[in-house]
């Protein structure tokens, strides 16, 4: 296939060409342009270009970026690991995914849980051009694995997604025709590196175009105003980082002026509240668009940058990619595309990962017999093809009085109300409704937390009364993860 990094594969050629020396990452104050970033991965690439797999100790650094990349321009795939993983999870991803290095900063302290495996030191000093590696520089077939990033493991252990390079390509060239992005964008995003959204889509993508991404180590909206001052032009975030935002906004006329100079905002991982959109839009004349992806299939749909950004839906779908709606059977298609109907989404195309490692078991169950992965998330679809995501199957669809409900519009009704801060919902047994909805809220103020009554009525008159909560409980916090998504199996109440 082609290479997955023209302007990085013509740097490697000629280091004294005119774009060789256009920036391509920077990390803080340490910066690399496309001429430095090929002299910097080429020996390592010479190093790792016999390993079987490469482990990468996936810190928001230069040094992940570089080591990526040399992975890829190798023909190696690499294994994103999460610094802030437990010693068990880890454990269980070096033993599944068996690589036989893993490449690190020098400075990075590795658990002892790492120690089987032959440490390579990730230099980005450049050494030279290394033209020389070239004449063994082949190209990959499409069907090679460059990543195997393994799923958050919330219903077991994590399962290592085996993602080709096919998918990588098409994924961001989609995106590329989605979002009009080209060589003169500048992206600038906080985001961890051992994922899809912030390795592949914010690192990975700006490479293959030919641009720059500026990385700012830790999220801070007066990183992003400066940087969004300074000549960036695209803004890669998750809804935990927009809410800082537009909390910000209302005092912060430099941050508003900064965002709408933007060229694009896009949020990601989860859902974005709609009223964190209308704050966002009021305060600076810019709309967030979002987009839907997951591990295994990279990115399915997006918002257009020349499309309605219509606030609460994940756009349309990409090209080249296939989306279906199905009842509970996961064969029979959702008849009505009414906005309303609720059914899982299902999607076919190049974007889609190869296997589970080392399980076909759980390979073969993703999959219909046609084809289709079963994303487990489910959605309702208006006439003009968008998508808006309701939840997930297992924690998100609700079962209450004959209906099915998602979880993700009533969380969003509830975020209109002024007394409510955070929100999620989920469903738990009722003898009479088969399930009852479960309203978790993180007041406004925690002196004085809205009435269970109020809340439900404000649910009811929003959407429908049998929406609306019935049992309310409330939290100083909501448990998340790294990513800023809500984890809904962590609620409970004793």
């Amino acid at each position: 296939m082609s290479s997955l990094f023209p302007a990085l594969t013509a740097a490697l050629a000629d280091p004294d060409g005119t774009d060789a020396h256009r920036p391509a990452l920077r990390f803080g104050d340490r910066s690399l342009t496309y001429a430095e970033l090929a002299a910097t991965a080429a020996p390592l690439a010479a190093r790792v270009t016999d390993a079987g797999r490469v482990a990468v100790w996936a810190t928001p650094t230069l040094e992940t970026a570089v080591a990526v990349v040399a992975a890829l321009l190798a023909g190696v795939p690499a294994v994103p690991l999460n610094p802030k993983s437990g010693e068990s999870e880890l454990g269980h991803i070096v033993s599944d995914s068996e690589p036989t290095l893993i490449l690190a900063a020098g400075s990075d302290q590795l658990p002892y849980t790492l120690d089987t495996l032959e440490r390579v030191g990730i230099d980005v000093r450049p050494t030279g051009t290394r033209r020389p590696y070239l004449t063994t520089l082949a190209e990959r077939p499409a069907e090679d694995p460059a990543l195997i990033v393994y799923t958050s493991g919330t219903t077991g252990p994590p399962k290592g997604a085996v993602i080709p390079r096919r998918a990588v390509a098409d994924t961001l060239d989609a995106l590329a025709d989605a979002w009009q992005w080209t060589g003169d964008d500048v992206l600038v995003h906080a985001l961890p590196l051992f994922h899809v959204h912030g390795l592949i889509l914010g690192i990975l993508g700006p490479l293959r175009r030919g641009g720059s991404v500026r990385h700012l180590g830790r999220f801070e909206t007066a990183g992003v105003a400066q940087e969004l001052s300074e000549g960036a032009t695209m803004l890669f975030g998750v809804p935990t980082m927009y809410h800082r935002i537009a909390e910000a906004l209302p005092d912060d006329p430099a941050l508003a002026k900064a965002l709408a100079r933007a060229r694009l905002l896009v949020s990601g991982s989860a859902a974005l509240p709609v009223h964190d959109h209308e704050r966002i839009a009021a305060a600076t004349g810019r709309r967030v668009i979002e987009r839907y992806g997951m591990t295994e299939t990279l990115m399915n749909t997006s918002v257009r940058a020349d499309g309605e950004a219509r606030a609460g839906t994940v756009g349309v779908p990409l090209p080249g990619v296939e989306l279906r709606l199905t009842e509970e059977d996961g064969v029979t298609a959702v008849a009505a595309l009414d906005g309303e109907t609720v059914g899982e989404i299902q999607v076919r195309g190049p974007n889609l990962f190869t296997e589970y490692l080392n399980r076909p078991d759980a390979t073969a169950a993703a999959f219909t017999d046609d084809g289709w992965f079963r994303t487990g998330d489910m959605a309702v679809r208006d006439p003009d093809g968008y998508v808006r995501i309701v939840g997930r199957k297992a924690t998100d669809l609700i079962k209450s009085g004959g209906y099915k409900i998602g979880a993700g519009e009533i969380e969003n009704a509830l975020l209109e109300h002024s007394g409510v801060r955070e929100a999620a919902v989920t469903g738990e047994p009722d003898a009479d409704l088969g399930e009852r909805i479960v309203a978790w809220i993180v007041p406004a103020d925690p002196q004085f937390p809205p009435p269970a009554g109020e809340l439900a009525d404000h649910v009811a008159r929003s959407l429908a009364p049998h929406k609306r909560p019935r049992v309310v409980h409330y939290l100083d916090a909501l448990p998340r993860n790294d990513m800023g998504k809500i984890m809904k199996r962590s609620l409970t109440h004793d």
